[in-house]
């Protein structure tokens, strides 16, 4: 992931804390200057695109926000991510400028499996998401949901029956019938309704192949998205893997006058790649593009931020131009610095506050479960500003935690947990079950995780019903406090963690390090007056 580490302590970071109250904060002992945020901040200190001068930073939306499938309808502009193994799923997020953009909420609540790149679309006024998920011991299946409202509710998801493939993308012809394209670069027909095939999946097209010697993850076509402009279809597919090297992952395009071809490759590929690991955004690709505002036209599609591959994928937007040739050109330049924001919006509000007092139902659009079992949601049960998880499994590693995706390099987050009934819980930073640190409260003491074991030379005899936790992450280094006085006092544990390679590279899955609940036992835990706040740069 893009951008470079700056090491600013949590004594300098404390400044950012300041409105909170000063049971919630620990007294500085020493100051020092923070260097001037590269970023603006939103709610709670989260940073945020705008820059409130006629320019915008990358990324648009922060955290792991993969697979960017955008759609503009009107004046508005939806847009929604891969959501992998977290239910409820693919959050809808809406914009009226194309810089700040706000979460609405899930669209998908029906378990599937994990869910890989979507793509969102409009036909004859309906809705669809086509979704490639892979379930248990069964092959990789795209299906359909689809809506009459943006906000739902989306209906339960179709089987396409088109197997074994991933990464659709929706197409109306010039012959006005329906396709779908999938990663090969391959095309099936689809039905009127859009929701079964009509005809056999078959060879669209072969992509650009770049030179051979070319440092990439693999050659791995996907992604294939397309974009009636005149009388040409434009193609733009990702070559080069998504993850492993950061100069692997890059876009291509072609275009044809026919949806069923011939495809003529852009002379200009590719038009988007990462050339060093000194760019602040590593491989880049998987994009689509859009209309802005005012008839202009912009990328979306993510990137790693150099040196957090931790928080995922990240959405970018570059703009483009369209030459005399017909083919058009990425014009970004240089990612790290401030761009033109998109003329003709309206300006909205970007993101939304983390803290919970969980006085109103959240799961989906920022809580989501990790890999889920089918009757996970029987397991919730909200009360007066409070939510009852029920336990499951015998630790973290063998349940399944509601998890938080966070954007910022520095944060801060607590919650107080009360034990019902010999439950156990705990506050953790959550990649997987094979990567995750954190600590965990049972009736007779601590539990301290570190690195998805279980540190039993740390266990503490502690008995207690509730306490408040706090981490404090601040670039790849954690730091955990505990209250058993509501916040008054603090102790820290002796043990700092430094997370840095809980990534996609080191553990496979295509995620991001999460804020994360978790209950385990034959009890429940409730959690209440859970609280972010970004930290100072």
């Amino acid at each position: 992931m893009p951008g470079t580490s700056r090491r600013a302590l949590f004594k300098a970071g404390l400044a950012g804390l300041a409105t909170w109250p000063l049971s919630s904060r620990v007294a500085a002992t020493t100051a020092c200057a923070p260097a001037p945020p590269a970023h603006a901040t939103g709610v709670e200190g989260q940073r945020k695109a705008d820059l409130g001068n006629g320019t915008y930073l990358n990324p648009i939306v922060a955290g792991d926000r993969p697979d960017p499938t955008i759609l503009r309808d009107g004046d508005d502009y939806y847009m929604t991510f891969s959501s992998f193994d977290a239910y409820p799923g693919l959050v809808i997020w809406h914009s009226t400028d194309l810089v700040a953009w706000t979460p609405l909420g899930p669209a998908l609540r029906t378990q599937v499996g994990t869910v890989w790149a979507v793509d969102l679309c409009k036909h004859g006024g309906r809705y669809f998401i086509y979704l490639p998920a892979l379930a248990k011991d069964q092959a990789w299946k795209i299906h359909a949901i689809w809506a009459d409202d943006i906000r739902g509710p989306w209906s339960a998801p179709v089987d396409l029956h088109i197997d074994g493939c991933i990464d659709p993308g929706h197409a109306v012809g010039e012959d006005g019938r329906r396709y779908l394209f999938v990663n090969g670069i391959r095309k099936v027909r689809l039905t009127d309704d859009g929701l079964a095939t009509d005809g056999a999946l078959e060879h669209a097209y072969s992509p650009w192949r770049y030179p051979d010697d070319w440092i990439t993850e693999n050659f791995a076509p996907e992604g294939p998205k397309l974009t009636r402009r005149g009388d040409w279809f434009y193609l733009v597919t990702a070559v080069g893997g998504t993850a492993g090297p950061v100069t692997g992952h890059m876009v291509i395009a072609a275009r044809s006058r026919s949806i069923h071809g011939p495809w003529e490759h852009c002379p200009h590929n590719p038009l988007v790649r990462t050339l060093s690991d000194a760019e602040p955004w590593w491989s880049r690709g998987h994009a689509t593009l859009v209309e802005g505002p005012a008839g202009d036209s912009w990328m979306v599609y993510h990137g790693y931020e150099n040196g957090y591959r931790t928080l995922g994928r990240q959405t970018l937007l570059e703009p483009i131009e369209w030459m005399d040739d017909g083919w058009f050109r990425a014009r970004g330049g240089d990612l790290s610095a401030p761009l033109p924001a998109p003329r003709g919006g309206k300006a909205g509000i970007a993101g939304v506050a983390l803290s919970d007092d969980f006085s109103s139902d959240r799961l989906g659009t920022q809580w989501a479960f990790h890999a889920p079992g089918p009757d996970e949601m029987r397991r919730v049960r909200y009360g007066t500003q409070s939510l009852r998880l029920a336990g499951a499994g015998r630790s973290p590693a063998d349940g399944s935690p509601l998890t938080c995706i966070v954007g910022d390099r520095a944060y801060q987050a607590e919650v107080t947990l009360t034990l019902v009934d010999g439950g156990e819980g705990g506050l953790l930073l959550f990649y997987n079950p094979k990567a995750f640190v954190g600590l965990g409260f049972a009736a007779d003491g601590l539990r301290v995780f570190q690195y998805a074991e279980e540190q039993t030379w740390a266990q503490q005899a502690m008995p207690t019903r509730r306490v408040r936790l706090r981490l404090t992450y601040d670039h790849h280094v954690v730091t955990w406090h505990h209250s058993h006085d509501d916040g008054r006092t603090w102790t820290r544990l002796d043990t700092r963690m430094e997370v840095s390679g809980l990534h996609h590279n080191v553990f496979g899955g295509f995620l991001s390090l999460r804020v994360a609940l978790y209950s385990a036992g034959p009890g429940a835990v409730e959690f209440s007056d859970f609280r972010y706040r970004a930290l100072a740069p």
